[in-house]
């Protein structure tokens, strides 16, 4: 070898290996086996042991048929997991070479080459071990085993001397869905459900980067750059932040260090509906010796978000003011997409937030029963101006607080903010979900016979978890401006009246107390954060219960496993017979059931939005599911869009009229939720008979300029005046605003009765293909609740097409047949 070929061989290498890198052991061949068995099966990483016994063909799918019914037994098994990874002389020089574990469920021990390394306890966290020792040239055995969560659980319960309710899902850290909801199986699952990486480096490596915006104005926005560096020697090393470079002398072992940096000019993330989410990306690196050893991007979006809480005469105020303006959050609640949440895909998250966006919603609450969602989740809310409240992952329960309970939470806490807290999206952590209302409201302690001392030590025990070990854990891991803490949602059960006066609200009246939807009209809260009614999902998804032909009926077994709501259907119907004449046809009932519940959300959205700034959001339960089944989502399983979510698409405009009948009189009102002025806008009222007919017009109402983010009443009608001699029933009210200029700024319509005291007649409905991706629709007197049935996503779906008007709708792909029935086909069975 000549010595120019040597030298630059010697350069390659220590270039190469002066570096970070990292290898994905996930891309092995993995094997697994029940713990009892000796036959080894293929299986996939990221996974669970579900699929893998599917893809095995050990179990039928449990999202079809009963068989969820079937697959019980899994959950009380040990499994065991392994593979064969090579390691190379090169790899081996690396100074430092750690295993990192992203997400193992749950309790486990890791062995490597026969070692014990590690035991983990904790689904949410993050395992990093250091495992140059134990590896060698050639061969390596990873192994895993995964001990029943259930079994686990139990013994831990045993130490604690009264029961818990839903013992044993509160003793450990683990997705708590998985154990069963009212819309969800129960499918208690073990696995490598992320990714397990090998990790090289040498002299140091870069960690935690914090990035805090001191400042914000339009001219710059003054930042701070904090980045913790592990040192393996010490000596003179540079950061640089976007080519700004800085030097700095650092000792071996943990280093924090922090750097100022400006951005010029800055353009703002703002939320969706108030311009773009402007983001800005972040590249750190770590040099030593003029050669990068480590680098990472983070992407930001320079925004304020404030959470004010005032007092005012009837009561305390709650609401986000994001970059300096009260923003009226519009919103939903999220559950995980999948029971077996490794096979989300990165397009299903950027689907499922992409349709949130198309619904003109702000806002999106992670529910603290499921998981901290992937990195995919957040970027998409990111890009798509989505705030996110983010609930810590507790849900519906009491929860213990014994020392290594405690430990194990804050480093779950801490894992998790670090990860997650340079996203622009993060508005809001919350310790939990309903945990509070659990203590207080659900009587627990009395169906479960605790003493006076039981009942005070569940207290203690929530006010260490949440009032104490998570704020203080953020407030040691988060920079100020990302630090906004809420304990527990609601902050007041729904029974007592400070629920509406203060705090965020989950009213749940209607469905579990089976009020009516006009009750809605009643309780409205400072911010409903909880609020909803189940629907069936759509034909497709419920075809897809079945593994062979579907049998639809409401008598089907398979169907009624599809519904996890003790009295789902019950409840269902007795509001479908309120509202709507009740069919008797599968088809039909799915439909209505569909109508049922966009109904009675439209009715909730609609009067928390006319009460702004008293309410000041509303979040209905819930956006998606996690299998095919009957449930409160506006989206179904396999993506389809329920009636529901065209509805919240509508209710959800930023201007929008909003008309509010009481006490014989209907008022008017214009809700402006963007940052602009809307002058002389004027409404013109129609009444127009289901035929066609006009009946005359009740007036356009005088000239108003409408505020910037704001809420304009008009002057109200008597309901004689607008309705006259002519039957209520038969007639609809078309309300139109336009500007000064005469541009149309919101159209609605308003019928005075519930759907199933509506005098329809048969509508002529023509369907006109306009291309192989568009259709025309009209009719000749009105079609309510249109619905296009077919296997494509319909810009428009279950809408109201007024006498002789026609409507263009896209198809997201070609179709040779579009099926139509309007809600005149479902009154006389």
């Amino acid at each position: 070898m000549n010595k120019t070929f040597l030298f630059a061989f010697l350069f390659i290498q220590n270039l190469l290996f002066s570096q970070f890198s990292e290898r994905n052991l996930s891309s092995e061949k993995w094997q697994f086996k029940n713990s009892k068995e000796q036959k080894w099966l293929i299986a996939t990483v990221p996974g669970t042991v579900h699929l893998d016994l599917i893809n095995n063909k050990i179990i039928p799918d449990p999202y079809k048929d009963e068989n969820e019914k079937k697959v019980q037994w899994i959950e009380n098994e040990d499994w065991d997991y392994q593979t064969l990874f090579k390691i190379s002389s090169t790899e081996l020089t690396n100074e430092n070479i750690e295993l990192v574990f992203n997400g193992l469920d749950t309790f486990s021990e890791i062995y490597l080459n026969g070692k014990l390394l590690k035991k983990t306890d904790n689904m949410f966290r993050k395992w990093e071990i250091s495992a140059k020792e134990q590896l060698k040239v050639g061969d390596n055995l990873l192994q895993i085993k995964f001990k029943s969560a259930v079994n686990v659980g139990k013994e831990l319960a045993k130490k604690v001397p009264f029961t818990m309710p839903e013992s044993p899902r509160s003793f450990v850290r683990k997705a708590q869905y998985q154990f069963g909801w009212d819309w969800g199986p129960r499918l208690v699952t073990a696995g490598i459900w992320k990714d397990i990486k090998l990790n090289f480096w040498n002299n140091a490596k870069l960690e935690n980067v914090k990035i805090e915006q001191k400042s914000l104005t339009k001219q710059k926005a003054e930042l701070r750059i904090q980045t913790e560096i592990i040192a393996d020697k010490e000596g003179k090393y540079t950061v640089s932040v976007n080519s700004k470079t800085s030097n700095f002398q650092l000792k071996k072992g943990k280093n924090t260090i922090q750097i100022p940096f400006t951005i010029n000019n800055p353009k703002l993330w703002q939320p969706n509906g108030w311009g773009d989410p402007n983001l800005y990306d972040m590249k750190i690196s770590l040099q030593k010796d003029s050669k990068i050893i480590d680098n990472k991007i983070e992407r930001i979006g320079l925004r304020t978000i404030e959470l004010i809480q005032e007092k005012d005469a009837k009561g305390k105020s709650f609401y986000f003011k994001v970059n300096g303006n009260p923003m009226y959050v519009k919103g939903t609640n999220w559950i995980p997409a999948d029971s077996f949440s490794p096979r989300i895909t990165k397009e299903k998250y950027q689907k499922l937030i992409k349709d949130s966006k198309e619904a003109n919603m702000n806002m999106v609450r992670i529910w603290g029963g499921g998981i901290y969602e992937d990195d995919e989740f957040y970027k998409a809310c990111d890009e798509n101006g989505i705030m996110v409240w983010q609930d810590f992952m507790f849900a519906g329960s009491f929860y213990p607080s014994d020392e290594a309970f405690l430990n194990n939470v804050k480093d779950e806490v801490k894992d998790q903010v670090n990860r997650l807290q340079n996203h622009a999206s993060i508005a809001l952590w919350c310790g939990n979900n309903e945990v509070d209302e659990a203590i207080v409201n659900w009587g627990y302690q009395k169906q479960l016979k605790y003493s006076k001392e039981d009942s005070l030590q569940v207290w203690k025990d929530y006010k260490k978890v949440f009032h104490e070990l998570i704020p203080n854990t953020l407030k040691e891991n988060l920079t100020a401006d990302k630090n906004i803490y809420w304990p527990s949602s609601p902050s007041i059960g729904w029974g007592h009246k400070e629920s509406l006066t203060e705090g965020d609200s989950h009213y749940w009246g209607v469905w579990w107390g089976e009020q009516p939807f006009e009750m809605y009209n009643e309780k409205v809260p400072r911010f409903a954060s909880e609020y909803g009614f189940q629907g069936m999902p759509t034909l497709e998804t419920t075809k897809s219960m079945f593994s062979g032909n579907p049998n639809l009926s409401l008598e089907n077994g398979i169907i009624k496993a599809h519904e996890k709501h003790s009295r789902g259907w019950e409840i269902i119907n007795t509001y479908m017979k309120r509202d709507y004449n009740f069919p008797t046809d599968f088809v039909k009932y799915n439909y209505v059931s569909q109508l049922l519940q966009a109904r009675g959300m439209q009715i909730a959205i609609e009067s928390h939005r006319r009460a702004k700034p008293y309410n000041m959001g509303t979040l209905y339960w819930q956006l998606n599911d996690c299998w095919p089944v009957v449930s409160w989502s506006s989206i179904d399983y396999l993506g389809n869009w329920k009636a529901l979510h065209y509805q919240i698409k509508r209710s959800f405009e930023n201007q929008i009229i909003l008309t509010e009948e009481k006490d014989g009189v209907l008022n008017f009102y214009l809700v402006n939720d963007e940052l602009k002025r809307i002058d002389g806008v004027t409404l013109d009222l129609d009444m127009v008979k289901f035929n066609g007919e006009k009946s005359g017009s009740a007036g356009t109402v005088d000239s108003k300029d409408v505020a910037e983010n704001s809420i304009l009443k008009f002057d109200s009608f008597s309901l004689e005046e607008v309705i006259g001699h002519t039957d209520k029933n038969e007639m609809i009210l078309n309300i139109t605003a336009r500007d000064k200029s005469d541009k149309i700024i919101a159209q609605n319509h308003y019928f005075f009765s519930k759907p199933k005291d509506l005098k329809l007649t048969k509508p002529n409905i023509q369907i006109k293909k306009i291309s192989s991706t568009e259709i025309e629709i009209s009719t000749d007197v009105l079609a309510k609740d249109v619905y296009l049935i077919g296997d494509v996503h319909f810009s428009d779906n279950f809408f109201d097409l007024l006498p002789k008007t026609s409507k263009r709708i896209t198809l997201s792909k070609p179709l040779e047949k579009v099926e139509v029935i309007s809600l005149w086909d479902t009154m006389n069975n």
